[in-house]
């Protein structure tokens, strides 16, 4: 087991890839809390994984606001004593053209994903600082790295977490933690509109070479590769698992 007796917080977990995450953590042997702002949602996904042998708990929790953050890594300290791994995934859209965009459809998608990021991590960083060790996973998305429409906010969120994983891995390099990022292709419930309106799926799905979409099972195993010891000299990288839609 690449991830036996480590202790994984992995938020917007209840569904999508986070829920891929979770589970394949807890197969590599993590202990793993659930987070997400759907406590149903985390409570059925702990419970499928307590349920094939694994160990997990759910945890209700609002990334963007930062006493719930407080309060989640202190329930999953107090029950596992620390955090070894955390997974930086919880995110929303407010679509609409940048010329219609409101200024809260604008700060809501920057609060979870920047500020919700950054809030998760400073969380746990003084803990895997004091261990001498930590694995920062951060989300982002090729909307981040080429653009999209009708997102504008969704882009600038996921192009400052690119920049956010670089800092990270310099800052914290010292201290043996290592930062990176993952763009995965469309494996998520936010991406539904996308994937089934006929509108949007052949033209997305000619940008990918590799002419399919992709399945949360398959996006998990990078996630476990930069949780493990098998990417220990691997820090402040982006890889792109989506099907070659980013290749340049």
């Amino acid at each position: 087991m690449q991830l036996k007796d480590r202790v994984a917080i992995v938020t917007g977990a209840g569904q999508g890839i986070g829920a891929g995450v979770a589970k394949a953590y807890a197969r590599e042997g993590a202990r793993v809390a659930v987070v997400d702002m759907s406590i149903e949602s985390a409570n059925q996904v702990a419970a499928d994984i307590n349920a094939e042998g694994g160990r997990a708990m759910a945890v209700l929790c609002n990334v963007a606001e930062r006493e719930q953050v407080n309060a989640m890594v202190a329930q999953v300290t107090q029950a596992w004593s620390r955090v070894d791994i955390l997974v930086n995934n919880a995110g929303i859209t407010r679509t609409a053209m940048l010329h219609k965009m409101t200024a809260q459809q604008w700060q809501d998608v920057l609060a979870v994903h920047l500020t919700g990021s950054f809030n998760c991590l400073q969380a746990v960083v003084d803990g895997m600082i004091e261990r001498r060790y930590g694995r920062i996973i951060y989300v982002t998305s090729a909307a981040g790295v080429l653009g999209t429409i009708g997102q504008i906010n969704y882009s600038a969120a996921k192009a400052g977490i690119l920049g956010m994983t670089k800092s990270t891995a310099k800052e914290l390099a010292r201290h043996n933690i290592t930062a990176n990022a993952i763009a995965p292709g469309a494996a998520t419930p936010m991406t539904e509109t996308i994937r089934t309106d006929e509108r949007f799926r052949e033209k997305y799905l000619d940008r990918i070479p590799l002419g399919r979409w992709a399945e949360p099972e398959e996006i998990a195993p990078v996630f476990v590769f930069f949780a493990s010891d098998a990417s220990a000299y691997v820090t402040g990288q982006v890889l792109a698992a989506d099907g070659g839609m980013t290749i340049h």
